[in-house]
């Protein structure tokens, strides 16, 4: 039976991959995708939400995103919580639906995607360190030497493979952004 503290640090690494992936899937990388707006603030009824939760986001083609308001008297505020997402075009108001239409991927582009790829996954390797050292530093209080020794090679084990997922899922990503 694995130790509580080593189980906690999975479930904290799983949460940590599992942001890195929401944050990738933010990243345009030449095709249009949802998740790209979707969670985008738009002021509406008096607060601020995410732009899913105010409007339906659909895909027409490869770089064309549409936005249709559930309530078409905010279809103004959505149009500025799009234009602030720097997407490299601006939302077409057709007073029904918002249309972007993405632009091509330049090879520069891709060049910063795959640079802020790598700087996403640092920040996740970091996080997994930061969760290690506090599971390690409770380990280190740890009486019997036997017990201590197979928590930590246990700890060790356990951040290599979340390494690992980060390191496979950000070479993924890249590949996929310098993909033309």
């Amino acid at each position: 039976m694995s130790d509580p503290r080593i189980q906690k640090f999975n479930v904290e690494v799983d949460k940590i991959i599992t942001h890195l992936h929401s944050e990738f899937a933010k990243l345009q990388t030449g095709r249009a995708s949802a998740a790209l707006v979707e969670d985008a603030m738009v002021d509406a009824y008096g607060q601020t939400q995410p732009l899913k939760a105010v409007a339906g986001i659909t895909i027409e083609d490869a770089r064309s995103i549409v936005v249709q308001p559930w309530d078409r008297s905010v279809i103004g505020n959505i149009e500025k919580a799009l234009t602030l997402l720097d997407l490299g075009t601006t939302p077409v108001n057709d007073g029904v639906v918002l249309r972007l239409n993405l632009p091509p991927m330049t090879e520069e582009r891709r060049e910063q995607m795959k640079k802020l790829v790598g700087k996403i996954a640092e920040e996740a390797r970091i996080s997994i360190r930061q969760q290690r050292q506090e599971v390690h530093d409770d380990v280190k209080g740890e009486s019997d030497e036997d017990v201590k020794y197979t928590l930590i090679e246990e700890l060790d084990k356990a951040t290599k493979a979340a390494n690992d997922k980060v390191e496979d899922s950000m070479k993924k990503k890249e590949e996929e952004v310098m993909t033309v």
